[in-house]
Parts: C-alpha cells; sequence; structure tokens
C-alpha cells in the first residue's frame, strides 16, 4: 500500500470538494431539495457537485478502488480499498449558513477506516488522522491533534447534532447521558467529532448514522488516541449509533448509561 498516494489523493479530493461548494455558500440562490419524504434531508447543487469532483480525481489516480459516495451510491473495485465520501455532512446547517459542516474523506480495508479527512472548507481547518499520522491545518498554522484523554463524566463535555438525536429511546438514552456532563452543545455536525480529536471536547453521542457519517471521524479520532464505538462497546463503522470519547473513562461510564436503554 503507497501511504503516501492515498495521503496525496484524500488532500487533492478535499482541495476538489472545497473548490466545488465554496461559490455556493452562503449566497442568496441557493436551493435545496428534500430527500426526506416524512423530514426535511436537504441536498444542493454544492453537494452533488463536490462528490463529482472527487469521483473524477478516485477514477483517474485510483480506478481500482472501490467508492461509497453519499450521493452517488457505490462503485465496486477490486484494491481491496473504499473511497468512503461525504461531499457535505451537514447540509443542514450548510444551507443555513453555518460553519460547522464539512467533508468527510475515509480509506477503509476490510476491517473498516485506516485513513480520514475532516475538511471545513470556510474556516479553512483540515483534520487528518491515519497511517500513523494525526494533525489539523488552519489558519494559525499546522498542529499535531491529540484527544484530551480520561476525566469523569461530571467534567466532561458533551456535543451532539440534533437534540432529538434518533428514536425516542435513543433521545432518552442521550439526555440520560447529558444530565450527568458538565456540559452539552447541539448543532455541530460533523466539526463535534474534530474538536473531540482536537482536544477541545470529551463526547460526541449520535444515532442514525450512515457510513459516510462516521467512517471519516473514526479514523482521525483514533488517529488522535480516541475511542469509538457503537452504543454496546462494538465496531461503529457501519452506521447506526456511535460513541465517540477522548478517553476511556468517560466512554465506559457514558456507555453504561446508554446501554441501560437498548
Amino acid at each position: 500500500m503507497d501511504i503516501q498516494a492515498i495521503s496525496e489523493t484524500a488532500h487533492a479530493l478535499a482541495n476538489a470538494a472545497r473548490a466545488a461548494i465554496l461559490p455556493h455558500f452562503r449566497t442568496d440562490g441557493l436551493k435545496a431539495e428534500n430527500k426526506d419524504s416524512v423530514g426535511f434531508d436537504p441536498v444542493t447543487v454544492a453537494d452533488r457537485a463536490a462528490e463529482r469532483a472527487m469521483r473524477d480525481i478516485l477514477a483517474v489516480h485510483r480506478p481500482d478502488d472501490a467508492i461509497l459516495g453519499e450521493e452517488f451510491g457505490a462503485k465496486h473495485g477490486n484494491s481491496g480499498l473504499k473511497w468512503v465520501l461525504d461531499p457535505i455532512d451537514g447540509t443542514r446547517a450548510f444551507v443555513s449558513g453555518a460553519p460547522t459542516w464539512g467533508v468527510l474523506i475515509a480509506v477503509a480495508d476490510s476491517s473498516g477506516p485506516i485513513y480520514g479527512l475532516i475538511d471545513q472548507p470556510y474556516i479553512g481547518e483540515r483534520f487528518e488522522g491515519g497511517f500513523g499520522r494525526a494533525q489539523m491545518r488552519g489558519p494559525l498554522g499546522e498542529r499535531p491533534l491529540a484527544v484530551r484523554g480520561s476525566r469523569a463524566l461530571a467534567a466532561s463535555t458533551l456535543m451532539t447534532t440534533f437534540p432529538e438525536v434518533g428514536t425516542a429511546q435513543e433521545g432518552a438514552a442521550f439526555a440520560a447521558v447529558a444530565k450527568t456532563v458538565q456540559l452539552t452543545r447541539y448543532g455541530m455536525d460533523c466539526y463535534a467529532y474534530a474538536m473531540l480529536a482536537a482536544g477541545q471536547i470529551d463526547l460526541v453521542i449520535e444515532a442514525g448514522l450512515n457510513a459516510y457519517d462516521i467512517q471519516a471521524p473514526i479514523a482521525v479520532i483514533e488517529a488522535a488516541g480516541g475511542i469509538v464505538t457503537d452504543w454496546q462497546g462494538g465496531p461503529a463503522h457501519e452506521g447506526g449509533r456511535a460513541i465517540a470519547a477522548a478517553g476511556a473513562e468517560q466512554h465506559a461510564a457514558a456507555l453504561a448509561i446508554l446501554r441501560a436503554f437498548a
């Protein structure tokens, strides 16, 4: 496996996605289509343009690799590697003008994600993890990523995207954890995972995820020394329910509460 080539390709994908997305952010003419017949699950021209741009690069530089993308589905490959793409994770934030959305790029093998990028084009921050590397680049330069480490749940900061989290049962489980922590913040999308990897918060708890929502965060957080599992302590890379933690103490304490609602 050519690790350098994979990293260079991932950064090329992130750069192409930035170029495709930013001309549409906070513009008056941006329209969102609804992909959900019950709630509101928006998609925009920026989502589709970004994924097309990334797929075009992969077609040239990684033609044998598989692809799973939110907007254009799966493409089979024969190399044993899969690129997992979410062109805009947090489209609701994107159409609202909030900068908590991001581009998610992961590379997975049969065991799950082995490399990931979380890119926030508007702020200009990029979080990278995998192959022994955990770092971020931003307006203030480049620095290593490292999680906070273990601490008591009562001293922890918890983030998620939706206050209701998922089903009524999942929401009740989250609320039970939220009652025990020091601070809870909402509406953070993939940026919450980036903040955990950067040592700013302790926990992210979500449900109803797809593989493309969680695989890049898993790679980045694990490279920074954190933990990501499902709500039973097993693998989370196929989506569903996920808990990301900055240390074993927070993870175990929060997991014990979540399991009680299973």
